[in-house]
């Protein structure tokens, strides 16, 4: 009889082996499972304790029953790739860049200040390699370990991108000592998630995606193959849902504080009744070992990666083409909203589905096909969750105005590039004038080069002032304040002191970098100059 099947898990590691040391105190991004040799991530587990019926003596309990019945089902995964391909990748990293690190997690690191200037973590361990004699360049092997497990008994297994990215070969081994050569068959570097396949056999042992999110305080048990330690498990409880770790726009981690530590990832975090109900990925720690702070990816977007992963090797997902914000106090004052929800369109990218649908910067999306739009993350899960081709009804509030806007949704590029001025914008542009209002000083982003031709670019920032508190920095792009068009200092003046004569409490402007378009809200009462 086959048994229920497990999760996987993916944990990015920061850490780095090396004399030094890392500074103690820093916050550390791990990765479970990994190249042993180039980046092996640390996996994060929810334990969920199964629903047992035990002979144990009243009073006592014990984790061994739910142990017993899922184990088998967790297998250690071992990754081969050539070096000179790793070789490949680090050269396309670029100087000081993270060798060995998934994007998405880079972008986490990089938050806590690792990766910048050589510091911390720019470099993280990259251990021995096998090499000597017979193994001439194209030849040496990488070897990284995770962990994964069996979610059928036909052989898929389940485990993380991260585990599996760049392998040439890639090998499952039971906890009965048993190996078996296992082939890739898709992998969604998005969500983190990767599918394998071992044939030859039906009788795997298995585990079941759970199809309920745990609650937070629920028990968890956490299965995998820390630092090559196969069938090691933890168990601890769910400490938090729906986290956003800055590792892209999918974001809704489920946290735990059960031990996770480096070759866990892509590994199974259990509920009381023996299902899976995260896969272990990431943990935040000071020295790279468990603090009991790690995150898995929910059972419920794991069944959806892996079904479509089964049925054409990619995940084609909805897009719109609008970059989006959350609504924040500010932002509902400002636009004088009820309620500080939905997703606030920033920009609309031309010749996308959102452009051909008539959205515009400005509007706040509230509901897709009926259902409310809590923040910018859940519509961004929610269309992607959409297939292309598909028509969604948006319910929008325009100019304080609730509309409805069919739009046709087409397929998500491969890469989305967000369109913003160049770096040296504001180093070669003519001394701007002041906005004693905002502690700006700002000249027309047509005298400046590679500004583009509209809004009007900050040349100095008062880091005392209400601008710098709300993040714009010397290079930004103000393209309209207060909905309105601005190309010099002076119409930035005069939008304001119009919006301070009809009582407005607040302003969005509407600002662009080199991260995209977004909104900023200014507060009147806190800007009378």
């Amino acid at each position: 009889m086959p048994r229920a099947p497990l999760s996987s898990h993916r944990k990015p590691s920061l850490l780095r082996e090396s004399r030094n040391g890392l500074l103690a105190g820093v916050f550390t991004l791990a990765l479970a499972g990994g190249a042993v040799g180039a980046f092996v991530l640390p996996q994060t587990v929810t334990p969920a304790l199964a629903q047992i019926t035990t002979s144990q003596p009243a009073g006592t309990f014990s984790f061994a029953d739910i142990v017993e019945k899922v184990s088998p089902a967790v297998v250690s995964v071992k990754v081969k790739k050539n070096t000179s391909d790793e070789v490949a990748m680090n050269d396309d990293e670029g100087e000081g860049g993270m060798q060995g690190v998934p994007p998405q997690i880079e972008r986490f690191m990089r938050r806590f200040g690792f990766g910048e200037n050589g510091g911390p973590g720019a470099r993280p361990d990259m251990g021995p390699r096998r090499g000597g004699p017979g193994h001439g360049p194209g030849r040496d092997r990488v070897v990284g370990q995770g962990s994964g497990f069996f979610i059928s008994a036909d052989g898929y297994v389940v485990t993380n991108n991260h585990v599996v990215d760049g392998a040439s070969e890639v090998d499952v081994t039971l906890t009965d000592g048993k190996s078996y050569t296992a082939k890739v068959i898709g992998t969604d570097p998005r969500t983190d998630v990767a599918l394998l396949k071992v044939d030859g056999k039906d009788n795997f042992p298995w585990v079941k995606l759970a199809a309920n999110a745990p609650r937070v305080g629920d028990w968890v048990v956490a299965v995998g193959n820390p630092f090559g330690l196969g069938g090691t498990v933890t168990a601890g409880i769910v400490s938090a849902r729906g986290r956003d770790i800055g590792s892209g726009p999918y974001d809704d981690f489920i946290q735990i504080d059960a031990p996770i530590n480096r070759g866990n990832s892509g590994g199974p975090t259990f509920g009381l009744d023996g299902e899976v109900i995260g896969v272990n990925t990431a943990i935040v720690s000071p020295s790279g070992g468990n603090v009991g702070i790690a995150f898995a990816i929910p059972s419920e977007t794991v069944s959806e990666v892996v079904e479509a992963l089964k049925s054409g090797g990619t995940v084609a997902r909805g897009y719109v083409g609008v970059q989006i914000q959350p609504v924040s106090d500010e932002v509902a004052e400002a636009l004088e909203l009820k309620d500080a929800q939905g997703a606030l369109i920033a920009q609309v990218q031309p010749g996308t589905p959102g452009e051909k649908a008539g959205l515009k910067a400005g509007d706040v999306v509230t509901a897709i096909d009926g259902k409310a739009v809590k923040d910018s993350r859940e519509m961004s899960r929610e269309i992607a969750r959409k297939k292309p081709d598909t028509v969604v009804k948006l319910s929008v509030l325009r100019d304080g105005k609730s509309i409805t806007v069919p739009v046709t949704l087409e397929q998500l590029p491969t890469d989305v590039a967000s369109a913003g001025p160049s770096k040296d914008a504001g180093k070669d542009e003519e001394t701007g004038r002041a906005v004693p209002r905002l502690g700006l000083s700002l000249a027309p982003a047509k005298g400046v080069a590679g500004a583009g031709d509209q809004g009007v670019v900050v040349t100095e920032v008062d880091p005392n002032g209400p601008a710098a508190e709300r993040g714009i920095a010397s290079g930004d792009v103000i393209l309209d304040v207060a909905g309105t068009p601005v190309s010099s200092p002076a119409e930035v003046r005069d939008t304001l002191a119009k919006a301070a004569k009809d009582n407005r409490k607040a302003v969005l402007m509407r600002v662009k970098s080199d991260k995209g378009t977004r909104f900023v809200a200014i507060s009147l009462n806190d800007n009378k100059g």
